[in-house]
């Protein structure tokens, strides 16, 4: 319907337009001519209204030309004027249709009408209600407003009620002293659990009563008299209780640490005492530490003299040096008995004392060594008084630290309290053994066993033991230096014209001195020591001038080397069984074997081969100058070499290798110096065979009578001992 609207007012719009077009055209602009067909219908057109406007009506007219329908008709060429009328007799017909439509719905449009009249109704009582309800908001708004506002001061006075209350609850609670607190304190005995634990109320009781008293609480007043009654009850008990144990102590024949480490189950009534009787305290630790005192320093006293019995009876006096002469009675190379063992310079199995397993190894009990008819040197007896004074000092100090609640320099001198008359008459002991001491062995692993010990102590957390490990070393170590310059001076000291018979064999003073170094070498590899190694330099430099001068005394060079090549053999060889291959006395004494070894394998060949030796370091110069023609002159040499070479050679050599033999006690060093001999000689031969090449002799008949390298090398092979 509203398109055939449409259509219609664009049908009339444009019949208008053409209308006008028709009679610009045949009247001109004045109208009215004879092309005028019918009279222009401006039907209820009001140009004078406000509402005609010529814009929007071209808009709306563009608008309807756009449409389908006014395209289909102005394509098809539909006459407008009757179309319009067309459009408007069913204009006509639809609206009368609709007004019957309307006249059939009457009732119901009335009835339509009366029902939304009655929800007016409804929504107007529902605004006057909710208008109500906001009304009734708005005062409970304001109520809520309120209660919250109380309820927040009243929340304020909750939590300041009880922050009072729990204020007021703790010092009540500290202030009062319960039952179970006073029966327990009176009644029950130390050593009852309750006792502790009601032990410990009270201590807190008595620093809460403290505390408030100095802050002016006046409560306090009330249980200070009970609290008062109830310490001095706390305190008598805890006082006979110690001092009880302190006393089972001095029993004879008791193990004190039994009684001392059940104390420590106590250490709480000592900080009792500490906090509430410092008086009562200070005597218990008084009679602690005088108690103590005399029971190690007697226990000590008497272990130290028993344990000084089971020594080796012979020990090292003021004669025993090593530039001492070797006598009947002290012989180095002797059998020992079987009650003492003469260990002066050889370490022997003494070593193992410094080793992990013999170092923290059980104390020697010395009654049963005596029933054993046991006997052991110093530097054992040294472990095992140092050990238990080690082991006892550590268990001391860390009780005292423990049971008295003291640390740092106060443990410190508690512990020297305990322990210092004890340690005293340790060092004075030690001092006056040392005195006469003139084993250097012993007193080097006594140092090493200190420095061990000391290690030991320090892992153990115990530095009470520091200054006394200080002042032991401080006595050992100048005697030690004492003992090494005192064999020094008598080496240095030595007359070998003194020493009677002398032979080729390794001296008893070297081998004295290789024992001693290589013992004192092989323990300072543990923990090296400097000054040990410049006494030891010192030492070394005096044999080996000492052996100079013994060999000084034989009168062929030949028997010096012999002499100087066993010594230092055996001086190395010992050396090398316990001192590393890079130490210096290895190094020194190797080289020094090597030169006098090179010197006397040209002794040794120099009678057999002399000759044979001079030509060719003769030829060799006058070949290096660039004069061989001089070798034209020495046929007849060269011929006497040649052939007396060839003749002797096999019989010097089998008198060579017989006196080898006989003069090295060491059958391998005598071996390799035979090997080195007759490497020299096949060498020597060797450089002889390239001299006769030259051209100045290479027509010599006597030629054809040398020796073929290969040959002499695998006749030579056979000289070769085996051992």
């Amino acid at each position: 319907m509203a398109a055939a609207a449409t259509m219609a007012a664009a049908a009339r719009e444009l019949m208008l337009r053409a209308g006008a077009s028709d009679m610009e055209e045949e009247e001109g602009p004045l109208g009215g001519g004879p092309g005028l067909q019918e009279p222009l219908q401006l039907g209820e057109l009001d140009i004078s209204s406000d509402e005609f406007i010529l814009d929007e009506v071209d808009v709306h007219i563009q608008a309807n030309l756009e449409d389908e329908l006014v395209k289909e008709a102005l394509k098809t060429g539909v006459d407008l004027r009757h179309y319009s009328k067309q459009v408007e007799l069913e204009l006509q017909q639809i609206e009368q249709k609709s007004i019957r439509d309307y006249i059939q719905e009457s009732e119901n449009i009335a009835s339509l009408h009366n029902q939304i009249t009655a929800c007016d109704a409804v929504l107007e009582r529902m605004e006057q209600m909710l208008g109500a309800f906001q009304s009734d908001l708005s005062s409970i708004s304001s109520e809520i407003r309120t209660l919250q506002e109380q309820s927040g001061a009243m929340n304020i006075r909750l939590r300041n009620r009880q922050a009072v209350r729990g204020k007021l609850g703790e010092l009540v609670d500290g202030l009062i002293v319960p039952s179970a607190l006073i029966t327990a304190i009176l009644e029950a005995p130390v050593t009852e659990p309750r006792f502790l634990e009601q032990l410990q109320e009270l201590d807190a009781k008595a620093a809460a009563v403290r505390e408030q008293e100095g802050r002016g609480t006046a409560a306090c007043a009330d249980v200070r008299g009970i609290l008062d009654r109830l310490r001095v009850k706390a305190v008598t008990k805890i006082r006979e209780f110690i001092l009880q144990k302190i006393y089972s102590f001095r029993k004879p024949m008791t193990n004190y640490q039994i009684p001392q480490t059940a104390l420590l189950k106590y250490r709480f009534f000592y900080q009792f005492l500490l906090g509430n009787e410092r008086a009562t305290a200070k005597e218990v630790r008084d009679e602690y530490v005088e108690t103590l005192s005399k029971i190690y320093l007697s226990y000590y006293r008497s272990y130290l003299g028993r344990l000084m019995k089971v020594q080796y009876e012979e020990v090292a006096e003021k004669d025993d040096l090593m530039g001492v002469e070797d006598t009947a009675k002290k012989g180095f190379f002797s059998k020992p008995s079987l009650r003492s063992r003469n260990t002066i310079f050889t370490l022997g199995t003494r070593g193992s004392v410094i080793s992990p397993t013999e170092l923290e190894a059980p104390i020697l009990v010395p009654h049963t060594a005596q029933r054993g008819e046991q006997r052991y040197p110093f530097e054992a007896l040294f472990r095992s008084q140092h050990y238990a004074l080690l082991d006892n000092s550590c268990r001391e100090y860390l009780f005292i630290c423990d049971f008295f609640v003291v640390s740092g320099s106060a443990a410190h001198d508690l512990f020297h309290a305990v322990m210092g008359r004890t340690l005293g008459m340790t060092l004075k002991h030690l001092e006056s053994y040392l005195t006469d001491c003139y084993d250097a062995i012993a007193v080097f692993l006594c140092i090493h066993i200190v420095l061990r010990f000391r290690n030991i102590a320090a892992k153990r957390d115990v530095p009470a033991l520091d200054r006394y490990w200080e002042q032991v070393l401080a006595l050992l170590w100048p005697r030690f230096e004492l003992i090494l310059e005192m064999n020094v001076q008598s080496v240095r000291s030595t007359d070998p014209q003194r020493l009677g018979g002398l032979d080729t064999r390794p001296h008893y003073i070297t081998r004295r001195y290789a024992e001693f170094s290589s013992a004192l070498v092989s323990i300072n590899q543990t923990i090296p020591n400097e000054r040990t190694m410049q006494l030891l330099g010192q030492l070394q430099v005096e044999v080996e001038n000492f052996v100079l001068r013994v060999a000084a005394e034989f009168s062929s060079r030949k028997e010096q080397l012999v002499f100087l090549i066993n010594n230092y053999d055996m001086m190395l060889g010992v050396l090398m069984e316990r001192a590393a291959d890079d130490s210096k006395e290895v190094e020194s004494f190797q080289q020094l074997l090597n030169a006098r070894t090179q010197e006397f394998i040209e002794e040794l060949l120099s009678p057999p081969f002399g000759g044979l030796v001079a030509f060719v370091k003769e030829a060799e110069a006058l070949i290096e100058r660039g004069q061989a023609e001089r070798l034209r002159g020495e046929e007849a040499r060269v011929t006497q070499l040649i052939r007396g070479f060839g003749s002797s050679w096999k019989s010097s050599v089998e008198s060579l290798s017989q006196d080898v033999m006989r003069s090295f006690t060491n059958f391998r060093n005598g071996t390799s110096i035979i090997q080195g001999a007759l490497t020299q000689l096949i060498q020597l031969y060797h450089r002889f065979h390239r001299v006769l090449s030259q051209p100045q002799l290479r027509a010599l008949p006597a030629r054809a009578e040398l020796i073929n390298i290969h040959h002499l090398m695998v006749e030579l092979k056979k000289h070769k001992p085996n051992f």
